[in-house]
C-alpha cells in the first residue's frame, strides 16, 4: 500500500464481526487497488478485532474508539484518520461490487467541480425481492432537496442516496462532518449540507455499484422510527429544503415513521406541518393517505407488485461503465 492511497474506505462497525468482514472483503477486492480500508470499531469489541486481524491485509487499518459514539461519529473519526485524497463510506452490513471505486473515480475525473460528491445506484436486496434504486437520476437544474424527497409515484426510491454509495474528497468530509446523534436520514442530512459548499456538485454513476442488504429480521438503525426527533431535525434544517421538498418529506418519510402511532392527533399535526411550512402537491396528499390508511406490510406487498419486483437472484447483475453528471441548480 502506498503512503498516500487514492481512496480511504471508512467502515463503522460494532459487534457484527461476520458482517464487517464481508464488507471489508468487498472493499479489498476492488479493481482499483490503491486504497486503504479503515474500520472504526465503535467501542471495545474483541470478537470484531480478532475477525479483522485474521484477514491479514496490509491495506486494512483498525481503529477502536474508547466508547460508543454512534455511526456518524465513527465515520467522522475515520475521515480524520484517512490518508487518501478521497473518502468512500461503506456500512458494515453492505457490500460493494468490484468496480465501484474505479467507476466513481472516473466519474469524478470527468467532473469540472472542485468538490464532486459521487454517488451511484444500488441493488436493494430484501428477502422478498431485488430492486434497483434510485429509479431515476436528477434532472439538470432540479433542486437536490426535491430530487431526494419528492415522489413521482406512490412509493419511495424515485430519488435516493445511501451512505455506502457516497465517495467525496476527504477535505469535504472534514469540513462537513456527519451530524452526531442523528439516528435517521444521516446521508440526506450530510448531502444537503455538503452541497451548500462552494464548488460542491452531485455526480451519479448510473449503474448499481452497491449491494444494500435489507434483512428485515435484523435490527438496524434505519428501522427505528423516532418521528418526533426527526421533525425537530427537519424544523432546524428548513432552509436546506424547498417548500415543495419540505412538504414531500413531511408527508412521506416523516409520515411513515409516525403512522405506527395510529394516532389521529399525530396525523393532523404532520399534515398541518406540511401545509404550514411547505407546498404539498397532489402526489403528496395521495401518499399521505395511503401511508396512514394501509398497514406497513400491506404497503410493502403492494409496492412489490406495482414496481414488478422479482425474487432475489443468487448473483448480482453485471456492471456497465458509464456515469452521468448532474449540475446542482
Amino acid at each position: 500500500m502506498s503512503a498516500n492511497p487514492d481512496v480511504s474506505v471508512v467502515i463503522p462497525t460494532r459487534f457484527r464481526p461476520d458482517l464487517v468482514v464481508r464488507a471489508v472483503r468487498s472493499a479489498l477486492v476492488q479493481t482499483h487497488r490503491d486504497l486503504e480500508v479503515i474500520v472504526v470499531i465503535d467501542g471495545p469489541d474483541d470478537p470484531t478485532e480478532k475477525a479483522l486481524a485474521a484477514l491479514g491485509d496490509e491495506r486494512l487499518r483498525v481503529i477502536t474508539l474508547p466508547g460508543k459514539g454512534g455511526a456518524p461519529n465513527a465515520r467522522n473519526q475515520g475521515a480524520q484518520a484517512a490518508r487518501g485524497a478521497w473518502v468512500a463510506y461503506l456500512d458494515d452490513d453492505d457490500e460493494w461490487l468490484p468496480a465501484k471505486l474505479e467507476v466513481q473515480l472516473a466519474a469524478a475525473a470527468a467532473s469540472t467541480a472542485a468538490l464532486p460528491v459521487v454517488a451511484s445506484r444500488l441493488i436493494n436486496r430484501t428477502p422478498r425481492a431485488d430492486s434497483i434504486m434510485p429509479r431515476r437520476l436528477p434532472e439538470a437544474g432540479e433542486p437536490i432537496s426535491e430530487y431526494l424527497t419528492k415522489r413521482r409515484g406512490l412509493f419511495y426510491g424515485d430519488g435516493f442516496i445511501q451512505t455506502s454509495t457516497i465517495m467525496a474528497p476527504a477535505e469535504l468530509f472534514r469540513r462537513v462532518p456527519f451530524t452526531v446523534g442523528l439516528r435517521r436520514q444521516q446521508e440526506l442530512d450530510w448531502t444537503l449540507r455538503a452541497l451548500q459548499q462552494e464548488g460542491a456538485e452531485l455526480v451519479f454513476a448510473s449503474e448499481p455499484l452497491v449491494l444494500w442488504h435489507q434483512d428485515e429480521d435484523r435490527d438496524r438503525i434505519s428501522l427505528h422510527a423516532p418521528w418526533r426527533e426527526q421533525l425537530d431535525w427537519l424544523r432546524r434544517n428548513q432552509t436546506l429544503f424547498t417548500p415543495r421538498a419540505y412538504a414531500a418529506f413531511t408527508m412521506s418519510v416523516l409520515s411513515s415513521m409516525a403512522a405506527t402511532t395510529r394516532s389521529l392527533a399525530v396525523c393532523r399535526e404532520i399534515l398541518a406541518e406540511a401545509r404550514g411550512y411547505g407546498r404539498p402537491g397532489i402526489i403528496d396528499y395521495v401518499t399521505f393517505l395511503q401511508i396512514w390508511a394501509l398497514p406497513p406490510g400491506m404497503r410493502s406487498q403492494l409496492r412489490d407488485r406495482v414496481l414488478g419486483r422479482t425474487a432475489a437472484p443468487k448473483k448480482v447483475p453485471a456492471q456497465a461503465s458509464r456515469s452521468e453528471r448532474v449540475d446542482v441548480g
